[in-house]
This record gives C-alpha cells, sequence and structure tokens, in this order.
C-alpha cells in the first residue's frame, strides 16, 4: 500500500515538473517575441530618422527608443515580465538603477491664450406689486452697520383679494403665499432685514396608514368598479332592501312630476288674464278632482271612504269586485293621496273577497283595517312591500258570517277595539293584536225578537258604549256595548226601506249637538232624528232616486251631504233652507254616487260612485266656513221644525197624541212632516212631504 502512494507521490511531482517547464517555455516565447518586434520597429526606420527622433525625446526629458530597447533586453526574465496588474506605463518604466543617468527632466511651462465662450441664461421676468409712495423721512430707520449714514425703508403694500394670501390657514401648500414655503415669497413680504431661513413651517403630509388599511381601501375601489353581471343584478333588484328604496323613490318621483304650480304668479297685481284676482269664495260647489285606477278601480262599486286622523291628506277606499275581471283580486283597498296631484294611489291592497268596509286604526297610522264579503276581517300594513293582509281573522262561527257593512275603531290610544256589525245580528269587537277571534261578541236583537240584519254604524261624539245601527227592515236601534243593559236599547220607526247610511253629529260648538243623527234609505228620503225622540225630526225628500249615504259636515252646526242613484251630491244648510238643498251637482257619466265623505277641514267633500271613480269637490267659503252665530241659529231651526210638528198633527185631528209625546208620535212610519199655518212666527208655509200635491212655497226658515 504504501508503494503505491510512493508511486503517486512521484507521477504527481513529475506532472508539477512539466507544467512549470512548459511554463517557462511560453514566458521565454512572449520575451523573445516583444524584443523581435520591437527590434523590427526600430531597424524599420533610417538611422538618420532614428537619431533625431532620439534627440527631440531627449529634448522633451524622454528616454530614447534605442536605450529602452536595449534595456528591456538586458532585464532578467524575471524583471521582464509583466504582471497581471500592471500598466503599460509601469512596465515601460526603466530600470533607475541600473541607468543612473536617465533623470526625469523639470517640465518647462509657458503661456498658452485660450478662447471662452460664455452664454446668458434665460431671463425670469417677475412682477410685484406695490404702492408707489413718497419716501418720508419719518418712516425711515437706520441701517444695519451704516452708522447713522445710510437708510433703509419700509414698503407700503396693499392687499389683493386676488392673491388670496390671507386665506392660507396652513404654510406649505405651494400656493404662492408668504406660506406657502417658497423663498421668494417670504422676501416679497417680510420688511427689509428679516430673512427666511430659521422660520418654522408646516408641511401637509398624508396621514399614517398600515398596508392592510390600503389593501382593504385598494379593494373597496376594485369592488365599486366592478361590473355587475346579470344574475347579480337581478339579485339585488330582488332583494327587500332595493325593494324598499325603489318603492320610496318612485313614489317622490311621480309625486314631483305631477305638481302643476304656476311659477309665473305675480303678487303684485298685473295679471294679464285675471287668474289672480279669481274669488274663489263666492262659489259653492266645484269640481276639484278625481281618484281613478285603470286596473285596480275600473267598474268596482266604491264601498267605503274614510280619513286618516294622523295624515289627513290621505283618503282610504275600499272596492267591490270586478265583474269584469274576473282574474283580478275581489276585493281591493286604495290609499289616495289629495296632497299630490299624481294620478296612481298612494298604497295598494287586495284580498279574496270584496272589500265591504275599510278603515285607517286610528292609533296606528301604517295600518288599515277591513271589512269582507265573506265575514272575515283583515290587516293590511303600508310598511310592509306585500299587498295582501298581514293578518284576518278566520272563518268561524264565533265571529261574523255575514258580510261586514260597517266598522269603527272607538277607544283611546292605550285602550281602543275595532267594532264591527254585520247583517248575521253580531257585533264583535277586535283587539288589533289578535284577530283570531273577537274580544267581546254582542247579539243584536229587540225584545227577545230575531237577530236585527245591521247595515250602517256610528258612534256618538266622545261616546264609546253607545251606539247607533240602521237595519235592512228600515228601523234604527241604539244598543249598549256594556253594562247590565247590554244589546239592542230602543229603536226608531220611519223609513220604509233598508237604512243606507247613518252618522251622527258632531257636537261642536257651544251648544251640544251630539244627539241629532241623520240616516238615508232607499225610500229616497233622508231623515234627520234625535236621541231625544223616537220618530224623525224632518224628513228630506228633493231626492228622486234611492239615498245611498250622508255626512255632517265637520265644521258647519247645520250643514250635510248626501249621494243618490242619480249621481247628484246635495249640500244642506238647515239655517238657510230645510226644503232645496243650498248647493247640488251631478257627476259625469251617469254612474250612481254610493258614498259621501268630509274632509276634516270642511272644505272639501268626496263623493264615491259605481264604476270605481271618486269625485272632489272645494267648498265654497261662505257655505263650508260657520258663523259664530250659526250654534244658536241651528238651535231656533230645530224649535220651529218642532213647531212644525205640532201643527201637523193639530191639523190632522191628532192633537191628543201630538199633546201627549210633543212630536206626534202616532202618525204613520211612512209619512212625513205636512206644512201647516204658524201665524206666530211667519205667514208661510212650512217643509211639506206632499210637494208632488201641493205647490211649492216659500220656507219661514229662509
Amino acid at each position: 500500500m504504501s508503494d503505491r502512494k510512493a508511486e503517486l507521490e512521484r507521477k504527481k511531482a513529475k506532472l508539477a515538473q512539466i507544467r512549470a517547464e512548459k511554463e517557462a517555455r511560453r514566458k521565454e516565447r512572449e520575451v523573445a517575441d516583444a524584443q523581435s518586434a520591437a527590434k523590427a520597429a526600430v531597424s524599420g526606420l533610417k538611422r538618420d530618422e532614428r537619431q533625431e527622433i532620439d534627440k527631440n525625446l531627449e529634448s522633451l526629458g524622454i528616454t530614447p527608443v534605442a536605450q529602452v530597447v536595449d534595456n528591456i533586453s538586458s532585464l532578467p526574465p524575471s524583471l521582464s515580465d509583466v504582471s497581471s496588474t500592471s500598466t503599460p506605463d509601469t512596465s515601460l518604466k526603466p530600470d533607475m538603477a541600473l541607468s543612473p543617468r536617465l533623470k526625469r527632466r523639470k517640465p518647462q511651462l509657458s503661456v498658452v491664450a485660450v478662447q471662452t465662450t460664455n452664454i446668458p441664461p434665460k431671463e425670469a421676468v417677475t412682477y410685484t406689486k406695490n404702492t408707489q409712495t413718497l419716501e418720508s423721512g419719518t418712516d425711515t430707520i437706520p441701517a444695519r452697520g451704516g452708522r447713522g449714514l445710510g437708510f433703509d425703508y419700509y414698503t407700503l403694500t396693499y392687499d389683493d383679494p386676488e392673491d388670496g394670501y390671507e386665506e392660507d390657514s396652513l404654510p406649505g401648500l405651494g400656493s404662492g403665499s408668504p406660506s406657502s414655503g417658497s423663498p421668494g415669497a417670504y422676501l416679497n413680504k417680510l420688511p427689509p432685514g428679516i430673512l427666511p431661513h430659521g422660520m418654522p413651517e408646516v408641511r401637509e403630509i398624508k396621514p399614517a396608514t398600515t398596508k392592510e388599511e390600503e389593501e382593504k381601501k385598494r379593494k373597496e375601489e376594485e369592488r365599486k368598479k366592478k361590473e355587475l353581471s346579470e344574475e347579480e343584478k337581478q339579485v339585488i333588484m330582488m332583494g327587500d332592501n332595493f325593494q324598499k328604496f325603489f318603492d320610496r323613490a318612485t313614489r317622490i318621483v311621480e309625486r314631483a312630476l305631477s305638481e302643476d304650480i304656476n311659477v309665473f304668479v305675480d303678487y303684485t297685481g298685473g295679471y294679464e288674464d285675471g287668474e289672480g284676482l279669481e274669488d274663489k269664495t263666492g262659489g259653492k260647489l266645484s269640481l276639484n278632482r278625481f281618484f281613478y285606477d285603470e286596473r285596480w278601480s275600473k267598474n268596482r262599486v266604491i264601498t267605503s271612504m274614510d280619513w286618516s286622523q294622523q295624515f289627513p291628506e290621505l283618503l282610504a277606499a275600499s272596492y267591490n269586485n270586478n265583474p269584469d275581471a274576473p282574474h283580478e283580486p275581489d276585493g281591493v283597498c286604495l290609499v289616495w293621496n289629495t296632497r299630490f296631484k299624481k294620478d296612481t294611489p298612494e298604497n295598494i291592497f287586495h284580498c279574496q273577497s270584496p272589500v265591504m268596509t275599510a278603515v285607517f286604526a286610528r292609533f296606528h297610522p301604517n295600518l288599515i283595517l277591513g271589512g269582507t264579503y265573506s265575514g272575515q276581517i283583515v290587516l293590511w300594513d303600508n310598511r310592509h312591500n306585500k299587498r295582501t293582509p298581514v293578518q284576518r281573522s278566520p272563518l268561524s262561527a264565533s265571529a261574523h258570517t255575514h258580510p261586514v257593512y260597517s266598522a269603527r275603531v272607538v277607544g283611546t290610544q292605550n285602550a281602543h277595539n275595532l267594532i264591527t256589525i254585520s247583517t248575521d245580528g253580531k257585533m264583535c269587537s277586535w283587539s288589533l293584536d289578535m284577530l283570531a277571534q273577537p274580544q267581546e261578541t254582542l247579539e243584536l236583537q229587540h225584545k227577545q225578537s230575531k237577530a236585527v240584519a245591521t247595515t250602517c254604524l256610528s258612534f256618538p261624539q266622545n261616546d264609546v258604549n253607545n251606539f247607533i245601527v240602521g237595519s235592512e227592515e228600515g228601523t234604527v236601534y241604539t244598543a249598549c256595548r256594556h253594562g247590565s243593559r247590554a244589546g239592542v236599547l230602543d229603536l226608531f220607526e220611519g223609513h220604509q226601506a233598508p237604512v243606507t247610511g247613518i252618522n251622527t253629529h258632531n257636537g261642536q260648538g257651544t251648544i251640544d249637538f251630539s244627539h241629532l243623527f241623520l240616516t238615508s234609505s232607499i225610500d229616497w228620503t233622508v231623515k234627520l232624528w234625535s236621541l231625544k225622540e223616537n220618530k224623525p225630526l224632518y224628513s228630506f225628500e228633493d231626492n228622486g232616486d234611492y239615498v245611498y249615504d250622508c255626512a255632517w259636515s265637520p265644521q258647519h252646526p247645520a250643514l250635510f251631504a248626501a249621494v243618490d242613484g242619480t249621481g247628484r251630491l246635495d249640500l244642506w244648510n238647515l239655517n238657510k233652507d230645510t226644503e232645496v238643498a243650498s248647493a247640488s251637482v251631478t257627476v259625469e257619466g251617469g254612474a250612481a254616487l254610493n258614498r259621501v265623505t268630509w274632509t276634516q277641514s270642511g272644505l272639501h267633500v268626496a263623493a264615491g260612485d259605481d264604476l270605481g271613480k271618486i269625485w272632489v269637490y272645494d267648498v265654497g267659503e261662505q257655505l263650508a266656513v260657520p258663523q259664530p252665530d250659526e250654534w244658536n241659529k241651528f238651535a231656533h231651526t230645530l224649535q220651529e221644525l218642532k213647531n212644525n210638528k205640532i201643527e201637523e198633527d193639530l191639523d190632522r185631528g191628532l192633537s191628543g197624541a201630538g199633546h201627549h209625546s210633543g212630536l206626534g208620535g202616532h202618525l204613520s212610519a211612512h209619512s212625513s212632516l205636512t206644512s201647516g199655518h204658524l201665524s206666530s212666527l211667519s205667514g208661510h208655509s212650512g217643509p211639506s212631504s206632499l210637494g208632488s200635491l201641493q205647490p211649492s212655497m216659500q220656507s219661514p226658515l229662509r
């Protein structure tokens, strides 16, 4: 093993020796090539030329070429090698020790003329705004270091509104003001001798943000710029938030587009067409507008109307079914807005049974209650996007089983109920929180007779216990909800056909008339009653068709409205006349008016017909606004009506019964008041129900 190693060592040493010899031969060849090249370059010149070149080089202090070549050739190989880091200058430098006579001569300096060119920079033109003032000696101050011989002067400047310097709240914002950070701006504004350096400066920098915040902001910007696909658009459009936003936005836009405001009104009186000078107080009845929807109210009978207490401009109307549209819902309730002149309803509600009555929940402005032909009670909420009821009562024998023709919300904010009546003879009291079953049920029977088929309902002013109902047989009943006498209390006979409408007096004013109420009937009459009497005080027989509804004015004590089947709307002012209506109007189209109601102000009256239109009329102020003595006049009118009734009984030979009852209690139910001669009041005949047989004569109440 040791022999093997020794042999390898010998071979390595031999290889190293061979490499060293090869490298030495290569260097010798390079030196020989360099010497031969130099000699060839020198030998190529003539002798005279070489000598001349050497002299020139010696005069400049440079070693001659021949001497350099001789020195290179005389150098040993180790010194003549050019290292890898040496430069040509160092490799060609001769050995000073070997040639002592070759020394660097001192360079000789000389003056040389140099041509220079000066190009001036572009001139910067600046402008300053100064006030030209005389240099006054009083405004001078000694200059620093001037020993009192020189003076510096202040320059008076004016504030230019276009400079905007005063608006810089922070310096260094680049406005060009003294606070903008530019030295020129400082020098323009600062007094002489005050230098800008060293003054504090505030710079605007970006607020510090983390990488997470920057990344989040970048993602939000990308999300905003992202184009949604059709599927994503549909998902957003079908969402509840978008539906609510779109519904409200369309309402607002529709209201704005429907407004018709005269922006050219001239309040100086310089009217050209005289429209501004028109006096609308003298007119009695003028059409303001009508409400009609081609889809939801066409060919539907308006069964009821009710005004909102919280929002007096909102009117809820209920509609029957449309025979020409069997696929549409049978029952519809529309909410109309009288404030804006738009043609579409504010809200649309419907159900599968014809709606016979609809009322606003007095203490819940978002809720609307309805009574249907099937006997169900339904509840709509305008806060929901759905048009169908959010609550409904079940079809049960414990509640109504016949059509619900009338409903009222009575009570206070903390204790109120919905009272409904039906032709099944029941009065039900409901809680708005739960319509699963009525809280109270009252059978309306008179002296153990059959149930009263009630058609209309009214509560006296500020009364939640006692109420009045009209029936199909023409009799009017008073009833009580609670107490030992709960049920039907008394009856009022006078009509010969079903009672279609009933309305109690509002009772406001200096004299209480809350005991008065009106009834309308299919027997073509409107009758005035008092809860204190069992017989009508007066019968208005000016109509020639069914009278479908009547309503007292909420402001005027002696004014009421009535509508009939001929499409006529009558306004009666009993302080003016009791035989002829004070104002009348007939609607277009030959439709029958089915319902009538007043606005809370008493300046407008709305009438609904059997074709789905609601007609809104303006009532003249002379007719609608009461005078301070109207209540006293109405009390006098009622007394005259009673006196006429007594005289009528005397003329008929029923003085005994008339004196006993005070109002002729034994008169037949179908007879009304006949006129009599009252010498104590006037010489004219009074109101007469026999107008077709006797000539019309002037009333003593005119």
